[in-house]
């Protein structure tokens, strides 16, 4: 579920490391909403991350 349908943006993996260098596993998830946008001439609920519902490139068309 936490995945933009317009980038691909997901979820990456990494290691948290502590003051005292001791290392574990982490995630970190992207900021992904479930928003009403127009896709391939009628609107559908998606879940877009917010950089995309951000740019003003037109990636994501907003349906009201």
């Amino acid at each position: 579920m936490a995945k933009c349908e317009f980038c691909g943006k997901s979820v990456t993996f990494g290691i948290k490391v502590s003051h005292s260098h001791r290392r574990s596993n982490r995630t970190w998830k992207p900021n992904v909403k479930r928003v009403k946008a127009i896709v391939d001439g009628s609107p559908k609920r998606v879940y877009a991350c917010t950089r995309c519902l951000r740019d003003r490139n037109g990636k994501v068309t907003r349906a009201v």
